[in-house]
């Protein structure tokens, strides 16, 4: 049985953060693969399973707008969430109207994607029916273990599971398109000195950015697996 699914998502705005801009936040052309990722476990995450996207349909024209937001300018430190769990107290609020900014975003609105995944048995009951029956019906239900977004979480997605049918691209999206660098995901990579990570075995990692370079034909992105071989153009694995 294949391992497959096809998911429709949609909404009113996205923001996929380009790593590279440290100031202002301005989003890639299209969804990222980690983004989708993330999209696809709000429906459905199990840690005997791991998902990979394999393809992304864009259905809508690639529109932007900008906005103003009010954020904070600081995050409380991490040692002091530590300390305060180890000590059972401690001050770890912030006062926003002392800590307010306002920041400038260029997003995307009106976006609309097929997103196409399969995902990989790491342990248990190799019975992929199993998950795909789980995640067909959950999606079919519009159930989810928290509202999936797009990019941020001001920024909700609507999902359905995708029609049978591959969806045609816009009038705009025909031919062929270099999206440039783009986030792929993040691996995480042993390191004494890292973090424990859920789903690590307790083992201390840190994690690494990897990058590809999409190529859009007809409004179609082909994904490589993120552990292929680096190096390539539209489908092969990069680093910036």
């Amino acid at each position: 049985m294949s391992k497959g699914i096809a998911l429709h998502v949609s909404g009113d705005f996205a923001l996929f953060t380009r790593p590279e801009m440290k100031v202002e936040r301005v989003t890639y052309d299209v969804i990222t693969p980690s983004a989708a990722r993330g999209i696809i476990e709000a429906v459905y995450w199990k840690p005997e399973i791991r998902w990979h996207i394999t393809r992304l349909h864009v259905l809508n024209p690639i529109r932007f707008t900008s906005l103003r937001r009010n954020e904070v300018a600081s995050k409380v430190p991490a040692g002091s969430v530590a300390q305060a769990m180890k000590n059972g107290s401690g001050t770890l609020g912030l006062v926003v109207e002392d800590d307010r900014q306002q920041r400038a975003a260029t997003i995307l609105r009106d976006v609309a994607y097929v997103i196409e995944a399969s995902f990989d048995i790491l342990s248990g009951e190799q019975n992929p029916g199993k998950h795909l029956d789980q995640f067909n019906r959950r999606a079919a239900a519009g159930q989810c273990f928290h509202r999936p977004y797009l990019g941020c979480r001001e920024f909700p997605a609507d999902f359905r599971p995708a029609d049978a049918d591959t969806p045609k691209p816009h009038a705009e999206l025909r031919g062929e398109r270099d999206l440039g660098w783009m986030l792929h995901d993040l691996v995480y990579v042993p390191d004494p000195a890292g973090t424990v990570v859920e789903g690590h075995s307790g083992q201390r990692v840190r994690a690494e950015p990897r990058f590809f370079r999409p190529i859009m034909r007809d409004g179609v992105i082909d994904v490589p697996r993120l552990d292929a071989p680096r190096g390539g153009h539209s489908g092969g694995g990069g680093r910036s």
